[in-house]
């Protein structure tokens, strides 16, 4: 007769990997692609060349009661010191409440600016592509001790290396479609699947869903007002 605790340490295992066969098989495949089109998940997505043999992160998109243009000031002004994320302010944004109105004064960006992840300036996210009211490309490049470096010269030997696409196409009824993904690439690179798997992609839904949610009611709400 097998040992009590032998046979619930087997019943354990045995649930863990239904869990996680269930997770990888029905869970991850719509988290990678929430609110996304067949076309806007396998189609070409700005960006690649930033980020030299790094691979495609999720894309999910959302549709927005607002045209490109009402949508686009909402974008260019995030930042942790300035209008934040529009997502969870308690865990992206340091507790600040995300802005609730278009501040004049955030809206010029270029190439090479940097966004701020954090209050202090010390991570930040660059602008790295930049094509007013059709996409704006954000990279953030540190080592694994969260020290920002610069990707054109000689880098780290362990680094994370990543953008964050906004990409706004026009949708029938002067609506937009907002798709979100980006490319990564890590170093050691056997720790980028189990660290996209385990952290970043779960963590990545809950966050951009929020910030879709946000964003739908903030641009249409400036979109009806005009």
């Amino acid at each position: 007769m097998m040992h009590p605790a032998r046979r619930g340490a087997l019943l354990a295992a045995g649930v863990v990997a239904g869990l996680t066969t269930g997770y990888l098989a029905v869970v991850r495949p719509r988290l990678l692609r929430w609110g996304a089109t067949v076309d806007e998940v396998q189609g070409p997505y700005p960006g690649a060349e930033l980020i030299p043999g790094g691979s495609r992160g999720a894309t999910m998109a959302v549709t927005i009661d607002a045209p490109p243009s009402r949508v686009w000031p909402w974008l260019v002004q995030m930042g942790a010191d300035r209008a934040g994320w529009y997502s969870w302010d308690r865990l992206d944004n340091f507790g600040r409440r995300s802005a609730g109105t278009i501040h004049p004064e955030w809206q010029e960006i270029a190439v090479g600016d940097h966004l701020a992840a954090k209050p202090d300036g010390s991570e930040w996210w660059e602008v790295a592509a930049l094509e007013p009211e059709r996409f704006l490309g954000l990279r953030m490049s540190i080592d694994l001790r969260g020290r920002p470096f610069d990707p054109a010269r000689t880098g780290p030997r362990y680094y994370t290396d990543s953008t964050w696409g906004f990409e706004l196409r026009e949708a029938a009824g002067e609506r937009t479609r907002l798709v979100v993904s980006g490319y990564w690439s890590l170093r050691p690179q056997w720790l980028q699947p189990v660290m996209s798997i385990a952290v970043l992609e779960p963590s990545h839904w809950v966050m951009q869903t929020r910030q879709f949610s946000n964003l739908k009611r903030l641009a249409a709400a400036t979109n009806a007002a005009r």
